[in-house]
């Protein structure tokens, strides 16, 4: 099954949750679950940072609560996954998280080794 990575920061952004069937897939176990699992950076200011109550906010927190707006109209209904850079491919093709939401540069090889769909970028840091 592929899913598809939501990525900000030092490259790609994947906005969406999986490649036409797969999508199909994905966004009905997302839907029968009742919320959107996210999986963010372990504390990227500006990105993905808890605060001391451990509520999570950044760009890529809001990707995350938009996605959730959008499949439930209500942007609550998510749950964050703090995914380290070794740990984030892993969770999303295991299912863990469904839809990755850190920085992730999108490359050639990693588009087409990794059964995960990019989708767009949303932030270029100059690379």
């Amino acid at each position: 099954m592929r899913k598809t990575i939501l990525s900000a920061a030092i490259g790609a952004v994947v906005l969406g949750l999986g490649a036409q069937g797969a999508a199909a897939a994905t966004l009905d176990d997302v839907k029968s679950k009742g919320t959107l699992t996210c999986g963010v950076s372990t504390g990227l200011q500006g990105f993905s940072a808890p605060d001391n109550e451990g509520n999570w906010s950044g760009l890529d927190v809001d990707y995350c609560r938009a996605i959730a707006a959008a499949i439930f109209g209500d942007p609550d209904k998510v749950n964050f996954v703090a995914l380290t850079a070794t740990d984030r491919f892993p969770a999303l093709q295991s299912g863990e998280v469904d839809v990755l939401s850190r920085n992730t540069t999108w490359t050639l090889s990693r588009d087409t080794s990794l059964g995960l769909d990019f989708r767009t970028v949303n932030y270029y840091d100059g690379q």
